[in-house]
């Protein structure tokens, strides 16, 4: 067997594929924690959600040079054309762009600078999964298996946060 034909005839692409569906499933996981480790009262895991989040930075940036290298090979004008051509590269790069902050941000030096703006920009999470997951979407040409399921988690995630704040009588933590 020849080195590299485990990942198909194009290895390169099976690489980007690889990083990105885990990027997305390592900000699911960050997500999760929150919701996790209130509904098994476990404010410890709480510690672990800032090196999920910089685990998932981490691939989302290695998603992004494996396209750089891979798939466009560093052609500035092929990138350029990508980005305003074909929306779910524009899409993806968008929510890595919000992403960096996130991970530049993420000390406590940082949390203790920005005081309840750190809040708010984090929060930025939601809208950087949602365009993953868009990003996920556009791309997939077949089986949406996978995408449904990141879509159902996510929603699910999303109900669990929001729907407490509709019962009368709800007060924020902040």
């Amino acid at each position: 067997m020849a080195p590299g034909s485990r990942l198909g005839p194009d290895a390169g692409e099976a690489v980007v594929l690889y990083l990105g569906d885990w990027s997305m499933w390592l900000l699911l996981i960050t997500l999760a924690i929150t919701s996790v480790s209130r509904r098994l009262k476990r404010p410890q895991l709480i510690s672990i959600r800032r090196m999920a989040g910089l685990f998932a930075f981490a691939c989302v940036a290695l998603h992004f040079l494996s396209y750089l290298t891979f798939l466009v090979t560093f052609d500035w004008p092929l990138i350029v054309e990508d980005l305003t051509d074909r929306r779910y590269i524009t899409v993806g790069f968008a929510a890595l762009l919000l992403l960096l902050p996130l991970a530049l941000t993420s000390t406590r030096g940082w949390q203790r600078r920005l005081g309840k703006r750190w809040k708010r920009l984090h929060r930025l999470i939601y809208l950087i999964v949602l365009l993953g997951l868009v990003h996920v979407f556009w791309l997939t040409k077949d089986g949406y298996a996978q995408p449904m399921l990141m879509l159902a988690i996510f929603s699910l995630l999303m109900l669990e946060r929001f729907l407490p704040r509709l019962r009368p009588g709800y007060q924020s933590a902040n």
